[in-house]
C-alpha cells in the first residue's frame, strides 16, 4: 500500500484565490493604519491581530473545497481577531466563510448553520443587557446577527435557487429525452405500419404475377399464355394503382382530417372483389374460393376502420398464401359477429405436402398479420389442423378476433 499523499485535497477555485490575497492586503493595509474596530482585550499586543488575519484569509482558499473546517478555524481566528482589537477586512472575510458554508457545504451543514447562527444572535443579545443593565449592549447582538444570520440566510436562498434551477434543468432534460424516445417509438411504429401496408398490398399481386409467370414459361401452349399474361397484366395494374394510392397519401400532407385516408382504406365491402381476384388468380391451380357472411345484421353495420382494415388485410395475406401453398381444394373465408362480441375471421384452406410454394415469400406476412391483432387488443391463430376433409385430412387455418366495442359499433 501507498501513503495518500497530503496534498490531496483539491484546488482552490480561482475566485477564492483573489479573495483570499484582496483579504489579506485590505487587512494588513487596516492594520498599518491602526484602523482597529475596537480596543484589545487583556491587554493583548497589536500585531497578534495579524495572525487571524493571516488564518481567516486562508481558509478563503477552503471556502469551495472544505467549507466546515474553513468555518470552523474561522470561528476561531474571529475569536482571536476580536480579543485583539478586531479588523474589519477579518470580519467582513468571516461572514464571507459563513455564506459559503452554507452555500458549498453538504446539506446537514446548510441546516444547521442558520439555526446555530440565530441562537448565538439571541445569546449574544440577552445576555449582555442582563449583565450590564445597559439598552446600549443590544448592539452587540445587532453585530453578531450581521456577521451570522445576514450571510446564513443569503446562502441558504442561494442554495434553494440553484437546486430549483438544478432540477428545473433535469426535469428538462429528462422531458427532452422522453420526447426523443416518443419520437424514436413513433418512428419505429410507423415503419412496421408501412411495412405491414406494402406487404399485404404488393404480396398478393406479386405472387399471382410469380405464380402465372411460372406456368407461362412451363406450358408450351399459346392459349394458357395469353391468359397468364392477361392475369399478370391485370395483376400489375392492380398492384401500380395500389402502390401510387399509398405514396399519395404517404405524400399528402393537406389533409389532417384524413379524408383521403378514409377513401383509400379497403372495407369489408371489398371481400367480394377480393375473392374474385383469387378466383382469377389461382384458376389454374385447382383452388375454388368461398366466402361465408355469417354477420348477425347481414353485413349492413360499418365496423370501426382499424377494424375493418385488419379484417381485410387478414383475408388478403391469408389469400395469397393459400394461392402460393395450398393444395388443390376449397379454400374458404368465414366472416361473423354478434352484437356485443368481437368480430371473427377464419380462413380454410386444404393443408398438403408440397415440395415448394408456387411463389416465393418473405415469411413476414404471418408476422405483420399477428402485430395487426396485437396493436387491436385481439387473438390471432395460424397454424394446420386436422379433420378437414380432405386426402389428407389436414386443413390450414387462420382464425382472428378483433374486439369491438360497443359505443364504436352504434356509431
Amino acid at each position: 500500500m501507498t501513503a495518500r499523499p497530503f496534498a490531496s485535497l483539491a484546488r482552490p477555485h480561482r475566485d477564492d484565490v483573489c479573495i483570499a490575497v484582496c483579504g489579506l492586503l485590505g487587512g494588513l493595509l487596516l492594520w498599518g493604519l491602526g484602523l482597529h474596530s475596537s480596543p484589545p482585550l487583556l491587554s493583548l499586543p497589536s500585531w497578534l491581530g495579524l495572525v487571524p488575519l493571516v488564518v481567516i484569509s486562508g481558509t478563503e482558499l477552503l471556502r469551495r473545497t472544505a467549507p466546515r473546517t474553513a468555518l470552523g478555524l474561522a470561528t476561531v481566528a474571529l475569536v482571536l481577531d476580536v480579543c485583539c482589537g478586531g479588523l474589519i477586512a477579518t470580519i467582513v472575510m468571516f461572514t464571507d466563510i459563513v455564506y459559503a458554508a452554507v452555500l458549498y457545504g453538504p446539506p446537514g451543514t446548510a441546516r444547521r448553520v442558520p439555526v446555530i447562527s440565530v441562537l448565538l444572535t439571541v445569546v449574544a443579545t440577552i445576555v449582555p443587557v442582563a449583565i450590564l443593565h445597559d439598552p446600549q449592549a443590544l448592539l452587540l447582538g445587532l453585530g453578531v446577527g450581521v456577521i451570522t444570520i445576514s450571510p446564513a440566510w443569503t446562502g441558504i436562498i442561494i442554495r434553494e435557487h440553484r437546486n430549483a434551477a438544478r432540477a428545473a434543468r433535469l426535469e428538462a432534460e429528462q422531458t427532452a429525452l422522453l420526447a426523443e424516445m416518443d419520437r424514436t417509438q413513433a418512428i419505429v411504429a410507423e415503419r412496421a405500419r408501412m411495412a405491414r401496408e406494402l406487404h399485404d398490398m404488393v404480396a398478393n399481386h406479386l405472387s399471382a404475377i410469380a405464380i402465372h409467370a411460372t406456368a407461362a414459361q412451363s406450358i408450351d401452349d399459346p392459349g394458357a399464355s395469353r391468359e397468364a399474361l392477361g392475369v399478370i397484366r391485370e395483376n400489375s395494374v392492380q398492384g401500380l394503382a395500389e402502390m401510387r394510392r399509398l405514396i399519395g397519401l404517404l405524400r399528402d400532407a393537406k389533409d389532417p382530417g384524413g379524408t383521403a385516408e378514409a377513401q383509400a382504406t379497403p372495407t369489408l365491402d371489398g371481400l367480394e372483389a377480393l375473392l374474385a381476384q383469387a378466383r382469377a388468380n389461382g384458376a389454374s391451380s385447382g383452388l375454388a374460393f368461398t366466402l361465408e357472411d355469417a354477420r348477425a345484421d347481414g353485413g349492413g353495420a360499418r365496423l370501426p376502420a382499424p377494424v375493418e382494415l385488419a379484417a381485410y388485410r387478414i383475408v388478403q395475406e391469408s389469400l395469397t398464401n393459400a394461392l402460393k401453398h395450398a393444395a388443390p381444394g376449397d379454400v374458404v373465408v368465414r366472416v361473423a359477429h354478434a352484437p356485443g362480441g368481437p368480430f371473427t375471421v377464419c380462413v380454410t384452406s386444404p393443408f398438403g405436402d408440397r415440395p415448394g410454394p408456387r411463389a416465393p415469400g418473405s415469411g413476414a406476412g404471418l408476422v405483420g398479420m399477428r402485430e395487426r391483432i396485437e396493436l387491436l387488443g385481439g387473438r390471432f391463430e395460424a397454424g394446420p389442423e386436422g379433420g378437414g376433409g380432405h386426402d389428407d385430412g389436414k386443413e390450414w387455418r387462420v382464425r382472428a378476433e378483433l374486439p369491438v366495442r360497443e359505443e364504436e359499433e352504434r356509431r
